[in-house]
């Protein structure tokens, strides 16, 4: 009598195998029903297509009033944003400065400006001795004939070497900060025979 010939049992299916053919086939199935469920066909107007629910007979609506398109830069007050008076740079500030505001300009200025234009706005800050290229002075006859929203430009976006500070100063500390270079112009080319007496004492020194 022969001996049959044996058979190997069936090896056990891997279980990382089953597992992502479990998962293949959920996702086919996923897939099979969306295609054939209401996601796929639920009832929608085309563009422009008319309707019957509406008054007006369009399935198209109209947008809610004062509705401004994505793409369009709201404004709310032209010259405080941008410092332009219509098509010019502005020459009069966007609000009155109080001794508060130049105080806080003051501030401002020196944890910001003074790096490259130095405490008196001559453009001798510290990047200067360490190389860098020297910002023009504040008391240079073009500058300080320079509107002030020319000021609020360069702050906002730049100019030449000087990187944008819009994104780190406010915009009304801006205006505090020109506000504040204007008084460091103003102090360099003062008349002390105009000064208040109290400030002409401080300039002699005691005892002169």
């Amino acid at each position: 009598m022969r001996n049959r010939p044996t058979i190997p049992p069936d090896p056990a299916p891997r279980p990382a195998i089953a597992r992502r053919s479990s998962r293949l086939a959920a996702c086919l199935l996923l897939a099979a029903g969306c295609s054939m469920g209401d996601m796929y066909d639920q009832p929608r107007y085309e563009p422009l297509e008319p309707s019957e629910f509406f008054e007006d007979g369009m399935s198209s609506r109209a947008p809610v009033p004062n509705t401004v398109p994505s793409s369009v830069s709201v404004t709310v007050d032209r010259l405080r944003e941008t410092g332009q008076d219509g098509d010019r740079w502005s020459e009069v500030f966007p609000f009155p400065i109080s001794e508060r505001d130049l105080e806080r300009g003051r501030e401002r200025y020196r944890i910001f400006c003074t790096p490259c234009h130095g405490l008196q706005g001559d453009g001798e800050g510290m990047i200067v001795s360490r190389g860098l290229s020297r910002p023009p002075s504040f008391h240079s006859r073009e500058l300080r004939e320079a509107p002030v929203g020319h000021y609020f430009d360069v702050i906002t976006h730049g100019y030449g070497a000087m990187y944008p500070y819009g994104y780190r100063v406010k915009v009304d500390d801006r205006w505090r900060i020109i506000a504040y270079i204007r008084a460091l112009q103003l102090s360099q080319r003062a008349e002390v025979a105009k000064l208040p007496e109290k400030l002409r004492s401080q300039l002699r020194g005691p005892g002169q």
